[in-house]
């Protein structure tokens, strides 16, 4: 005996098939939706060069899945301008990377939200707020230096400097680049070191011989390294990161950590107070303080704020941290905005122009 299927049951099984797989469908696109609902849209102000955040954003989503970090990033002094502007009504949630001058003015004005990072302890107690809890920390430093363009100088026969002072030679003139202190970290830095290392007098003195060479004055700090590298100018004032990037890629460059000391700052993080997503926020200072972060930092920085996890960056001049400033952080930010008008008044004629 042959049994036979019944039509009506086959398209009615079809039926039940189709129906299931519409449920199915929904359901799944259901769970998608409740999951990208589920992430949580941290705004977080930064001056880290903008070829890293990549990097650390995946780093970062990949540990808190449920993140979701939206970068808003420009040059130190614009980022801080802008912190400043929105003082009635902060839109950041998180201030990441920035220098820690600019952090300690904003929180002198009680910007943020005081926080222990967990692990926050196994970090150099240099680079961490002393209050406790902390209002900021510090994750890394950046450092001066020179990027001297050894196939430009060849051609004008220009010597290479090993000192600040080198630079207010006669043969320097109109052959140097340097960052705006107040648009630019970097320029910051710079400028006061300069005022720590010889006092006001002399300092200022130095930044006027230094002013007759200056070509140019950029809004960035990375900028003057990147003109060097391109063969736009034979000596850029920038920072060590930069100029070990570029000579990576191939540039012609030297980067030189001037003999007198460098400056530095420390790229810090801090919460901003009254942030509607404190948690995330919070989580998002957790991994900032782990090893994994400290590693990532070390990718391009040779001075983290964990002891025992950098290890020497390819083409950093050699020696560079003991030639940084012993750096007076809450010197820098109390004098901060007479440091830059005072700048502004001598040099800003050769600033160029703002976008």
């Amino acid at each position: 005996m042959r049994w036979r299927v019944s039509p009506f049951r086959c398209k009615s099984n079809e039926v039940i098939f189709m129906r299931f797989s519409k449920l199915f469908g929904a359901l799944l696109l259901a769970g998608i939706a409740l999951t990208a609902q589920a992430k949580t849209e941290l705004i977080v102000y930064t001056a880290v060069e903008a070829d890293e955040l990549a990097k650390f954003k995946q780093a970062i989503e990949t540990d808190y899945p449920d993140l979701d970090i939206k970068w808003v990033r420009d040059s130190t002094g614009i980022i801080t301008t802008k912190l400043l502007a929105e003082k009635a009504n902060p839109q950041a949630d998180v201030v990441w990377g920035l220098a820690v001058t600019s952090i300690k003015l904003l929180a002198d004005q009680g910007y943020f939200q005081p926080y222990a990072p967990k692990g926050v302890e196994k970090l150099d107690p240099k680079y961490v707020d002393s209050a406790k809890p902390p209002v900021w920390v510090g994750t890394r430093a950046w450092i001066a230096s020179l990027c001297y363009n050894t196939v430009e100088a060849e051609k004008s026969k220009l010597p290479k400097p090993a000192s600040w002072q080198d630079l207010t030679k006669p043969e320097y003139k109109g052959k140097v680049v340097m960052p705006n202190p107040n648009s630019s970290g970097t320029g910051f830095l710079d400028v006061s070191a300069w005022l720590q290392m010889w006092g006001e007098d002399k300092g200022w003195k130095f930044m006027d011989a230094l002013h007759e060479n200056i070509a140019q004055y950029t809004h960035s700090g990375s900028k003057p390294c990147k003109m060097a590298a391109a063969g736009e100018i034979p000596v850029g004032v920038s920072f060590a990161y930069r100029g070990a990037q570029e000579k990576t890629k191939g540039a012609p460059v030297e980067v030189i950590a001037p003999s007198e000391g460098v400056g530095w700052d420390l790229e810090s993080f801090a919460i901003v107070k009254g942030t509607k997503k404190l948690e995330a926020a919070q989580q998002l200072a957790d991994w900032s303080v782990t090893r994994k972060a400290n590693e990532l930092y070390n990718e391009g920085y040779a001075v983290v704020a964990m002891p025992g996890v950098a290890k020497p960056v390819p083409n950093f001049p050699e020696g560079i941290a003991a030639k940084m400033i012993k750096n007076d952080f809450a010197w820098a930010a109390k004098h901060r905005e007479t440091i830059l008008a005072e700048w502004a008044k001598r040099y800003d004629n050769k600033s160029e122009p703002k976008k």
